[in-house]
């Protein structure tokens, strides 16, 4: 999930800099929506895990 959050950032730095201002806002929306699930995700696991080892 972190990688498509990282692909969507890229898609969005080439669309601002060719000028496509709302493909850019829309794939960086995108980004951020997955990297914060990818987020949540992680600490869910972490916290998890914690709980297994005990």
């Amino acid at each position: 999930m972190l990688h498509y959050s990282v692909v969507f950032l890229v898609i969005a730095l080439i669309a601002a800099v060719f000028g496509f201002g709302g493909i850019a806002a829309g794939a960086v929306e995108i980004a951020k929506i997955l990297f914060f699930i990818f987020a949540i995700m992680a600490v869910i696991s972490f916290v998890v895990g914690l709980m297994k080892r005990k």
